[in-house]
């Protein structure tokens, strides 16, 4: 959130993070036919309005599921490249406890790879695998449903096909474990990085190629049990975020998963750029938002059609 706020020249504070927030959750109760669920993190989850309402409430007034992030960051994962680990498996059975009092109905954990000539290692692949899985029997076991998100960093010049092979790799490893910890994979949601040629490679690549790409991936390495795949964006624009989705659902392979969105910035980044802090600009903020959510909604049914105006729009 911090790096968003400066953005906008806006300072890190709690109450101004508060203020946006509660400019996204006050939209008007349609923006359910758009969104399904909120990840809050610890401090959203215990915020409230202006008018002293719990967020939780509000959201769920709207009929949208609460999620809350239980990973705890990144840690050096000691003899590799740089490669890391994930923090948070201490403690998470009594904090998924609290968390389901508190009104959260799911859980999030985000795993980091990176893709070099060197990584990422096996190691850092069964070591974050694990995490993951472990993470996702606590949940279970606490009536939380985990959304299993294995990012692979589009940092670096590599290609869409370097991409695909280590996305291969790491969901294989992940359903592996996924496997081996006994987790309900019905009651699961896979938030994985779409296909994509990291940001410095010199090919450009179209939504056409990400989609192929990335559905082939899917249907090598997650069993069809699981119900819902949910994209990260990745650093993509928003535009490109809705445009390879909405490519991913109109592609010809056969998908049986459901294909939707869980973007941050991709989702958030024109509405703050409309909001700036101010109050005034909340009901512009909430149009904007309102508009973007709208986009990737269509994006899921695969019937997203690019209008002149967005096609222009420089991010």
């Amino acid at each position: 959130m911090g790096n968003r706020l400066q953005r906008i020249n806006v300072e890190n504070t709690e109450e101004n993070r508060r203020a946006f927030r509660e400019v996204l959750f006050s939209s008007d109760t349609s923006i359910n036919q758009s969104i399904g669920g909120v990840i809050l993190f610890h401090e959203t989850l215990y915020q409230k309005d202006s008018s002293g309402k719990p967020f939780p409430a509000i959201i769920k007034e709207k009929g949208i599921v609460v999620g809350i992030k239980l990973d705890k960051g990144t840690a050096p994962l000691a003899g590799t490249n740089g490669e890391t680990t994930i923090q948070g498996l201490d403690g998470l059975a009594e904090r998924c406890a609290q968390y389901k009092k508190d009104g959260a109905d799911f859980g999030k954990w985000r795993a980091v790879l990176k893709i070099t000539s060197t990584t990422p290692s096996q190691l850092a692949i069964q070591e974050n695998a694990n995490t993951l899985a472990r993470y996702a029997s606590i949940c279970q076991q606490h009536g939380l449903v985990p959304i299993v998100e294995p990012e692979i960093l589009p940092d670096g010049d590599h290609d869409l096909q370097r991409c695909q092979y280590v996305t291969e790799k790491v969901l294989a490893a992940v359903y592996k474990a996924l496997n081996d910890h006994h987790v309900y994979l019905e009651g699961t949601l896979l938030k994985p990085n779409m296909v994509t040629a990291g940001h410095s490679c010199s090919k450009k690549y179209t939504p056409q190629d990400v989609a192929i790409a990335t559905v082939t991936t899917l249907l090598r390495t997650v069993p069809a049990a699981v119900p819902g795949i949910c994209f990260l964006s990745g650093g993509q624009s928003e535009e490109e975020a809705s445009l390879n989705l909405n490519a991913m659902n109109q592609c010809p392979l056969p998908k049986p998963w459901k294909l939707t969105f869980s973007y941050g910035r991709a989702l958030q980044a024109s509405a703050l750029a409309a909001w700036l802090g101010k109050s005034e600009n909340k009901k512009a903020a909430q149009e904007a938002f309102r508009k973007r959510a709208q986009i990737n909604s269509l994006a899921c049914r695969g019937q997203y059609v690019q209008s002149l105006f967005t096609a222009s729009y420089t991010y």
